[in-house]
């Protein structure tokens, strides 16, 4: 049965010197193919735009519909269209006309009158002698008459002229660079789509090509363009000339326009230049035969999900498109925005007449976030996320895993070497000294107690804290619902990938590491936002020294629907922490040992052999001990005797009779002395003038902290077992419970043995100063990492601290919230 419409559109094909025939795509493929060819149609994005270009104005010629109905029979004769695409656009060219002119001899007299105004030229007689053939045709009623023409489109259905399911809505996002006709494409489509994606992207096959189009979606050139904006409208006019004048010669004009943008008013957002390249990489991949129909849909599909994110219409995504290129190439293209867009925003039958809002379905969309969470789905891009925020090149290795190029293997393993001290004869258990929970503990403390205003004030004993420093403690009051283990956790992400990096260690295991990493952060927060929110508020709190803030970086990652973090498994599985979590009583027993060594953050591991030779040697040095044995009896020796037995019977009997005192100081300052008795004489003197209380105060304490730090020593080296330090442990914290009240009596006391078993020499002064500044820190929390023992109630004591608001403490402290 013939169709009116189509036999009308035959008949009109007279009029381009075609010969008449019952169907408008008989013509022998190779002759359309010719035709096409001769129109320099050279493939199906040309005709796609050709088709588009023609319905453009908003009084469509009538010489641009003819051509649209020869173009179309071409495209279904010749086979770049299937059969019922081609009739679709030649059934919309017919519509068109029948809409535009009055009747039949109305639309023949406007091709004439335009052919005429062009300039008839010779061979245009035929077009004459068409018109006129047609004209008496519908004037017998012959063929398909106008009227016959109105009827059957009035009947028929709305044309499809783009592809219409669902699934496929998703490649008109991708009519910027060029609109997709059909979605199974063939070298009609992009012939060298291989060869391009090879030298422009740098892309070598399917697992490349994922990975740029996951970095586009979840990076892109947008975030550094963010970042560098946010700076500039932080700072004035003349830094921001400053900051673009000190950019090298490539960066200089993307400088120069984005300092434009910013001081113009112009909106600053761009990322619709990363999320439609990144379908336009789908689309590549799907012609160049590296991806499959399913997969290149659902990556264009996760774009196509965050554009419609971040726009309301085509011209907002236009508007974006058109900024990021400009500063993609250093040259302000809004200007031509109009020029650039005018056919996808004008013409009738762009692939854009659809409302941006409903171009992808909840179904599709749906398909596609869990296609791409799948991707992101292993523990190695929770660590490759938290490792980005300070290195952003990393974002590219999501996806596939990538082999890492020796020269970074080589950069990794110097970072690791002479910034960690970590080395791969170590193993990669020795990670485990990086995961710092009693850290975390302490500051989600402070936070708790700073609300309730309950930190130590900031005069002690040995000296007071500057009011800067105790405002920027008291400044953790408004950390107190943000767990502070992200603080910890992301310098300790990126230890890891650098260990990973370095391939020195077992990955197996470092993967573990990953899995239990994620399994923590799992565990104190929620989602994405609850965790780059306490990153971003406690690093503003605790800057790096000499680095600047990543406050924006982080904030960015809040903002970008893209982001990776957004795109993580938030799941949790078994709890696992990298390292061992204390309990407050144990960790309370480390604290012991204040400002005698750097604060202890978790629980101590037997080191490697090479960590162990330098704190044999330590122990040999300062206590000339060389087994496991003789620091076990020297620790017993602390824990039950020590220095202060030796001032109880050598020099306190000497209070009670200066007499003899004096004159034993007279006697050895009259004659020569050994160092011993040198020593002697200097303990003696400070008897005599109670030189920071020597007299008066509990020794107990230096003989504590030095037991603790030696038996941290000695479960380092291997020479206690976990259950035998932690006996130690726990006899030291029972000992301090019984001399003292609080932490102030306890840094008294150590800061009197400290002082009065120093050996004589001549930087006795600034050692003392050193260690009364410290124990100032430690009392009073300023700056909060200085020493903990302003989170931790002494032992003994009565409980003095607020309950965190969260679950992020150590296990142990019954007024916890669960």
């Amino acid at each position: 049965m013939v169709d009116v419409v189509d036999a009308w559109w035959a008949q009109q094909l007279v009029l381009c010197d075609w010969a008449f025939m019952p169907d408008p795509l008989m013509l022998p493929e190779e002759a359309a193919g010719e035709r096409l060819s001769a129109l320099e149609v050279t493939d199906r994005g040309e005709l796609a735009w050709r088709l588009v270009e023609l319905r453009a104005g908003v009084e469509v010629s009538a010489s641009s519909l003819l051509a649209g109905l020869e173009l179309s029979a071409l495209a279904g004769a010749a086979g770049w269209l299937s059969r019922d695409q081609a009739q679709q656009w030649g059934r919309s060219h017919c519509r068109a006309i029948y809409e535009h002119f009055a009747d039949l001899d109305n639309w023949l007299q406007a091709l004439c009158a335009e052919r005429s105004q062009d300039g008839w030229v010779i061979g245009d007689g035929g077009l004459l002698e068409s018109c006129q053939a047609l004209s008496r045709i519908e004037a017998e009623h012959e063929g398909v008459t106008w009227e016959l023409l109105g009827e059957a489109l009035g009947k028929a259905s709305p044309e499809r002229l783009w592809p219409d399911a669902d699934e496929q809505h998703i490649w008109r996002l991708r009519a910027g660079f060029s609109p997709v006709l059909t979605t199974t494409p063939s070298e009609l489509d992009w012939p060298d789509a291989m060869v391009w994606l090879q030298d422009v992207w740098q892309v070598n096959g399917h697992d490349d090509l994922v990975r740029a189009i996951l970095w586009l979606c979840s990076q892109g050139d947008r975030q550094a363009w963010d970042i560098d904006a946010a700076r500039l409208m932080q700072v004035s006019a003349e830094e921001r000339l400053a900051w673009c004048e000190g950019l090298g010669p490539r960066e200089r004009n993307y400088g120069r326009l984005l300092r434009q943008y910013v001081e113009q008013g112009e909106p600053l957002e761009w990322a619709a230049w990363d999320w439609l390249r990144a379908v336009d990489l789908a689309w590549a991949g799907l012609c160049a035969g590296w991806l499959d129909d399913e997969e290149s849909c659902l990556l264009a599909t996760h774009a196509g999900d965050l554009v419609l994110r971040r726009y309301s219409d085509w011209s907002a995504l236009a508007r974006s498109w058109q900024r990021g290129r400009s500063l993609f190439e250093g040259l302000d293209r809004l200007p031509l925005l109009a020029q650039d867009w005018q056919l996808l925003m004008t013409s009738r039958v762009s692939p854009w007449r659809i409302s941006l809002n409903g171009l992808l379905d909840a179904d599709s969309i749906e398909a596609s976030r869990q296609y791409i969470r799948q991707w992101r789905g292993d523990a190695r891009h929770w660590v490759l996320a938290l490792a980005a925020v300070r290195e952003p090149e990393l974002a590219t290795r999501q996806g596939p895993t990538v082999d890492v190029p020796e020269s970074r293997a080589i950069e990794a393993r110097k970072y690791l070497a002479e910034s960690l001290d970590l080395h791969a004869d170590e193993g990669a258990g020795a990670l485990v000294r990086y995961w710092l929970p009693a850290q975390a503990h302490h500051l989600n403390q402070l936070a708790a107690d700073a609300s309730h205003r309950a930190l130590p004030p900031p005069n002690t004993p040995f000296g007071s804290v500057p009011r800067n420093d105790i405002a920027a403690r008291d400044s953790l009051a408004s950390a107190t619902r943000h767990s502070a283990t992200i603080h910890m956790a992301e310098k300790y992400a990126f230890y890891l990938l650098m260990s990973m990096d370095s391939g020195q260690f077992d990955a197996e295991q470092l993967q573990q590491m990953a899995v239990s990493l994620k399994d923590v952060l799992c565990r104190f927060y929620s989602s994405a936002r609850r965790l780059l929110d306490a990153w971003d508020t406690w690093d503003g709190l605790l800057p790096e020294p000499d680095q600047p803030s990543l406050s924006l970086e982080i904030r960015w990652h809040l903002d970008d629907p893209g982001s990776l973090f957004h795109w993580l498994d938030w799941s949790s599985g078994a709890w696992q922490e990298p390292g061992e979590r204390p309990c407050l009583t144990h960790f309370t027993a480390l604290s012991l040992v204040g400002p005698l060594n750097s604060a202890a953050w978790s629980m101590p591991h037997v080191e490697s052999e090479r960590e162990g030779s330098s704190i044999l040697d330590w122990v040999d040095s300062h206590y000339g001990l060389h087994s496991a044995a003789e620091l076990i009896d020297f620790v017993n020796f602390l824990l039950e005797a020590g220095d202060r037995q030796e001032y109880q019977i050598n020099y306190a009997p000497y209070t009670l009779n200066h007499a003899r005192l004096n004159s034993e100081i007279a006697t050895l300052e009259s004659g020569e002395c050994n160092e011993e008795e040198r020593n002697h004489l200097a303990r003696l003197t400070r008897v005599r003038d109670n030189t920071d209380g020597c007299n008066e105060v509990d020794l107990c304490a230096w003989d504590l902290a030095q037991a603790i730090d030696l038996a941290i020593a000695g479960r380092q080296l291997g020479w206690l077992s976990a259950e035998d330090f932690q006996s130690m442990l726990e006899r030291g914290y029972h000992l301090a419970s019984q001399h003292y009240a609080g932490w102030q009596d306890y840094a008294q006391g150590l800061y009197a043995g400290f002082s009065f078993f120093m050996g004589e020499t001549e930087e006795r002064e600034s050692f003392l100063a050193s260690f009364q500044q410290a124990l100032v820190g430690w009392l009073t929390a300023a700056p909060p990492l200085a020493g903990s023992w302003a989170s931790l109630d002494y032992p003994g004591a009565r409980p003095r601290h607020w309950a965190p608001l969260h679950i992020d403490t150590l296990p142990g402290d019954g007024r916890t919230l669960h």
